[in-house]
């Protein structure tokens, strides 16, 4: 994993921007180029009574003083010798506008700080972290707090991929995973969560009586495809955690008792119905963790 050209979406409703904190952490120890990109969009300036012409001045003006607002706010890491673009465009729909710039310059990473979301928004598709979770194509690493919980990540592993993730998938996590640990002094710890089906559910009294046995065989499979999947790198195996239960509250309690920094998953594209009746691994356990999470999608080049 490359760390040359990090993508920071620079969030002007709020004063904090622990996104670029975080980034500048990084560039400071790779020595990697900053892209800023603020999106701005007021409804006021979009059509209604004013002229076109009228709107296009009025909107070309707020992204100049964005801009030039930005430029100053950063103007301290320029003198500091940082690498340093600074991107502010127009726009209503501001996932639509950051994939776009994604696209353009291909960033080896983009950072988003993350705010509370209430359950409603998500239902609306209204909310841009939740937006990129599902379509960023290059790893998206959303950043909880300006300050860091801990020097460590932990990289969630599926080897059954029960979440329908392709097989390649861990192998590139567990890639990015110590790429990050040897390039920014991380430690790592890598962990699958396994969850048979609950006893309550079964109701058939034949099948109740082998549940043992079955628990004991889905513990066996989860145990013996885990390692298969660590035997190909080379990892520490005091390192590695195979814990029971559902992913959505065994990381979140692994990260909290671990005081785990960065909690890097895979995620898979999936239409908006898939995720609006389901929803993703992925934003299940962002919903919980308090710490900063990296989303990583498929590589097709493997």
């Amino acid at each position: 994993m490359k760390l040359q050209r990090l993508l920071v979406v620079i969030d002007a409703e709020h004063q904090q921007q622990p996104a670029l904190q975080r980034a500048v952490e990084i560039a400071r120890q790779v020595g990697a180029e900053l892209h800023l990109l603020q999106i701005e969009y007021h409804p006021s300036l979009e059509g209604g009574l004013l002229d076109s012409q009228l709107l296009d001045r009025a909107r070309d003006a707020i992204v100049r003083q964005s801009c030039e607002k930005l430029r100053t706010s950063v103007a301290q890491l320029s003198d500091e010798g940082f690498r340093i673009e600074v991107d502010v465009r127009w726009g209503k729909r501001r996932h639509e506008e950051i994939l776009a710039r994604v696209v353009a310059l291909q960033p080896d990473i983009l950072f988003k700080s993350t705010h509370p979301s209430s359950a409603l928004r998500r239902l609306l598709f209204s909310d841009t972290s939740w937006q990129l979770i599902r379509r960023c194509p290059v790893p998206l690493w959303l950043v909880h707090d300006a300050e860091p919980r801990g020097h460590s990540l932990c990289t969630a592993l599926d080897p059954l991929h029960s979440a329908d993730k392709p097989a390649a998938l861990d192998h590139q996590l567990i890639r990015v995973s110590q790429a990050l640990q040897a390039a920014l002094g991380l430690d790592a710890d890598y962990l699958h969560a396994q969850a048979p089906l609950p006893h309550s559910l079964l109701f058939d009294a034949e099948v109740a009586q082998e549940y043992e046995d079955y628990v004991t065989q889905c513990s066996r499979e989860h145990r013996e495809a885990f390692d298969r999947l660590l035997a190909e790198h080379a990892i520490d195996r005091a390192k590695t955690h195979l814990l029971d239960g559902f992913a959505e509250e065994v990381i979140p309690r692994f990260v909290r008792e671990h005081n785990i920094g960065l909690l890097v998953m895979g995620a898979i594209a999936r239409g908006h119905l898939d995720s609006l009746l389901i929803g993703h691994t992925a934003e299940r356990v962002l919903e919980r963790v308090e710490c900063d999470l990296l989303v990583i999608k498929p590589d097709d080049k493997g």
